[in-house]
Formats: structure tokens, C-alpha cells, sequence
């Protein structure tokens, strides 16, 4: 009786294990701020590394285009800047100096750092522009109407398994990728059916993960046409891909990327950066309209 016991209980908790461990995975991939990237700042020390001064928010509503976050922070140095974030685009923050005597913040990078089940990918990329900010007692007024201009990335880590990446290799993978998915949503926003105000990551994954991945969805949800009879195909990273529909779909740059399976790898691992690139132009159109923003007390 102890022995069934015991072999129902050990049952149990690896049950238990695996609900969890499928939980998370479902969690990584629905666009929350995940345990995993949460687990990334602890270990990286950046969950604490700032004390919040003020914090103001506007949740959408009537009239009131996103979900904004502003928080006025200060690191141990004693030095304040300013952290803004849209709830729709976790993954990513953007940081500024904190107003001058006239009301002008200047950019200077954008925070991402995104999970996958294998662990996360974060950087730093420095940013040139300006914009308006008046910090109030009871709300925040925000504007950025100038163009941000993306630099460089300078400082990132990588985390996968057990490996952790850093310094001038991290930031060699980091920019690689990086040229990759900038070619890839340069395509993607030229192509005539590209779809405009896809306000939602699973919108995003709905239209775009058929087109570039055939191969990965079901039968009923592939592109009509995609597959000919007279068609070659490629394995790479064990999936068996349609070189044909590769030539006849994408932009040379592009080809060898998919081909080899580099394109999943990337769209599985960093899909909230790829999303964050295809709709930074909205994120600036967001930001560019004055927006009052409430105090939380």
C-alpha cells in the first residue's frame, strides 16, 4: 500500500511538472511579459537596479490611443531618466533624459528583451530624437512628434539552455539578427497585401506565419497555391522546405535565410522583436500626438 502510495504521489507531481512547464511555453508564445524575461532581469540584476520616483498611466479607452506607461526612475548613481512603455509591445521600452526647463526629453535607446521556452534575447540600441514631456502633480503630458532614428545596438546578452552569451559575441548575434529582420519586414511591408492596422500579435501571427511558413500550419490555413507538382524541396533543421515556393515567393536576401530553417529559427525565438520592427512606424504615429497621461498614486 505505501509502494502505490508513493508511485501515485511521484505520478502526481510530474504531472504537475509538465502542466507547468506547458503553461509557460502557452505563456511565451501569447505575447506576455514572460516568467522567463521576468527571470532574465533578476538574474541580470536590472529588476532592482532602479528606484521608481513616479509612476503614470492611461489605459485604453474612448479616445485614448494604447495602453502608455511613463515611470520616472533613478538608478543607484543618483542619476533620474524616464521609462516609457505601451502595454501592447512588453518586449520593449523606451528610455529618455528626464525634461529640461522647457519641457524637451531627448531619446536615447530602446530596451528590448524577449523569451522563448529556451531561454531570452536582450540588448540595448541607442536612439537619436526629441520630444516633449511635462511631469505634473497630477499627470504626465507626453509628444514625441520628431523622427526616432535607431543607431546601433550597443550592449546585449543572450541566454539559451544552459549557454549565456555576452559581450562582442552576444553583440555579433545580436546584430546579425538584427539585418535579418530588418530585410525580412522591409519585405513584408512592401508586399501589396500587406495589411494595415494589425493592432494585436495574434493578428500579426494569423496573416504572416502561413505566408512564410507553409509548411508549419495546417492544410486549411496554407497559402492556395503554394505547392506545384514539379516543385523541389530542401531539408534543413529536419524540416523538409519548398525551395520553389522560396523562389518564387522571396526576395533573394531572403532565400538561403528561410531555406535553411534561420527564418523559423528567428520567428520562434524573437518573434516580439520581429513584431516590434514591423510596426515601429505605428509606434511612432502613437507617440507622436500629444497624450495626457494620469498620475498613479
Amino acid at each position: 500500500m505505501q509502494y502505490k502510495v508513493g508511485y501515485f504521489f511521484k505520478t502526481a507531481v510530474s504531472l504537475l511538472i509538465n502542466l507547468i512547464i506547458y503553461c509557460l511555453g502557452v505563456l511565451l508564445f501569447a505575447g506576455c511579459v514572460s516568467l522567463v524575461e521576468k527571470t532574465g532581469r533578476v538574474l541580470d540584476g536590472t529588476g532592482s537596479a532602479e528606484k521608481q520616483i513616479a509612476f503614470y498611466r492611461i489605459e485604453k479607452k474612448e479616445g485614448s490611443p494604447a495602453d502608455i506607461n511613463i515611470r520616472e526612475v533613478r538608478n543607484k548613481a543618483g542619476l533620474r531618466s524616464v521609462i516609457i512603455s505601451l502595454d501592447q509591445f512588453p518586449a520593449m521600452v523606451l528610455r529618455s533624459s528626464v525634461p529640461n526647463e522647457s519641457g524637451e526629453i531627448f531619446l536615447a535607446s530602446m530596451d528590448y528583451l524577449g523569451g522563448n521556452i529556451h531561454g531570452w534575447n536582450e540588448y540595448r540600441l541607442d536612439l537619436y530624437g526629441t520630444g516633449n514631456l511635462r511631469l505634473n502633480e497630477n499627470n504626465a503630458v507626453l509628444s514625441i512628434p520628431q523622427k526616432i532614428e535607431a543607431i546601433q545596438i550597443r550592449s546585449g546578452r543572450i541566454r539559451s539552455y544552459d549557454t549565456r552569451i555576452t559581450g562582442t559575441e552576444a553583440l555579433a548575434r545580436l546584430n546579425s539578427r538584427r539585418e535579418r529582420i530588418l530585410a525580412l519586414v522591409e519585405w513584408m511591408r512592401n508586399r501589396e497585401d500587406a495589411p494595415k492596422g494589425l493592432n494585436n500579435r495574434v493578428n500579426f501571427i494569423k496573416f504572416w506565419k502561413p505566408l512564410l511558413f507553409p509548411e508549419m500550419v495546417s492544410g486549411k490555413n496554407q497559402p492556395e497555391g503554394w505547392k506545384r507538382e514539379n516543385d523541389q524541396w530542401i531539408k534543413a533543421e529536419d524540416i523538409r522546405w519548398n525551395h520553389s515556393y522560396t523562389e518564387r515567393v522571396f526576395p533573394e536576401i531572403l532565400r538561403e535565410i528561410r531555406n535553411s530553417g534561420t527564418m523559423l529559427r528567428d520567428w520562434e525565438e524573437v518573434l516580439s522583436w520581429i513584431y516590434i520592427e514591423y510596426e515601429w512606424e505605428r509606434i511612432l504615429e502613437l507617440l507622436s500626438k500629444e497624450i495626457i497621461i494620469p498620475k498613479k498614486r
